[in-house]
């Protein structure tokens, strides 16, 4: 991967530079699921937070839960929820702009003061096309994207995972890149787009 590349995957449309990752433990919970599904969305959380190795644990001091992902088959059941509205702000005009646009899946992070990632909200509105992914790879998909502060045009041309076999696994380069974004020498968030030589001078370095 050149740095051109990994830059691009933090570039926004905008033109902006944006690079965050988690800066505390990560606590998952998921809604909507039955049990075997819930287990694999939690075994994809364990499986990209150790990849990276930064840290999962029972509960977060503020938050409870600082990773929420739902699982629904209406965007109209968001307005539903208890207590939602107060956790994000405008959720009803977000709604609407979700149901208008025909979205299958959107995701919310917060911030920490040094621009880390504190929380992240994934929504999943389980429609046709989503009901066809598997569990495993709908998991591991969203958890990737959750792990850091990707761009929003990052895996709109080519996805983060990959098929070995019969197999859907993460794409090493992408696996690569997350391993170095974590490494404890670089900063936890970047707003200039060095940042991403600093990446890519990490990962010649791990390899």
């Amino acid at each position: 991967m050149t740095p051109e590349e990994i830059e691009a995957l933090f570039t926004r449309e905008s033109g902006e530079f944006l690079f965050a990752r988690w800066g505390r433990p990560i606590v998952p919970i998921v809604f909507g699921v039955e049990d075997e599904t819930l287990a694999t969305v939690k075994g994809a959380f364990e499986a990209v937070v150790a990849l990276a190795g930064h840290q999962m644990a029972e509960t977060d001091p503020e938050l409870g839960a600082n990773c929420m992902v739902f699982f629904f088959r209406d965007w109209q059941e968001l307005l539903e929820v208890p207590d939602l509205d107060r956790l994000i702000p405008d959720l009803e005009p977000l709604v609407a702009r979700l149901v208008a646009a025909d979205a299958n899946q959107y995701r919310i992070f917060r911030f920490e003061e040094d621009g880390a990632i504190r929380a992240a909200f994934v929504f999943l509105r389980m429609n046709k096309e989503l009901c066809k992914v598997p569990a495993e790879t709908l998991a591991l998909n969203q958890v990737v994207q959750t792990i850091l502060l990707w761009s929003d045009t990052a895996f709109r041309n080519q996805s983060p995972l990959a098929i070995a076999g019969k197999a859907t696994i993460l794409r090493p380069d992408i696996a690569a890149l997350i391993r170095a974004a974590y490494d404890p020498v670089l900063p936890r968030a970047a707003q200039d787009a060095s940042h991403a030589l600093r990446l890519f001078a990490r990962l010649e370095a791990l390899q």
